[in-house]
């Protein structure tokens, strides 16, 4: 049997299995604000995942400035990108709605969102 699962990591590499939307919320807050910085002292970024034991993985990583990237891949060991990554800038709120859809395996709001081009 196929088993979903939800991981955050956030700017200091540590994962949260299945957070909470209080956790998401919290984790994009301190990422805004840039109360938060990555393991070499530049800008933090925080990663939410959803995927399968045995297939697709879906990521969507913020950015302290507002840098939102969303990637699709084959498996959880990134060995086949099924889509080019796309980018965009995001608000806080923005934000926390996209990684709400992707808790929520409403991946096609995602891919219907006003991404850059290239």
């Amino acid at each position: 049997m196929t088993q979903a699962w939800l991981i955050l990591t956030g700017p200091d590499g540590r994962d949260i299995a299945a957070p909470t939307e209080a956790q998401l919320a919290a984790t994009l807050a301190d990422l805004y604000a840039g109360h938060t910085r990555a393991a070499d002292d530049g800008p933090g970024s925080a990663v939410l995942r959803f995927g399968y034991d045995d297939g697709l993985m879906y990521q969507l990583e913020v950015g302290a400035g507002g840098t939102v990237r969303y990637e699709e891949w084959s498996d959880r060991d990134c060995e086949i990108a099924l889509a080019e990554p796309r980018q965009m800038s995001a608000g806080p709120d923005e934000a926390l709605q996209l990684w709400k859809w992707l808790a929520q395996r409403q991946v096609a709001r995602i891919r219907e969102q006003d991404w850059l081009d290239g």
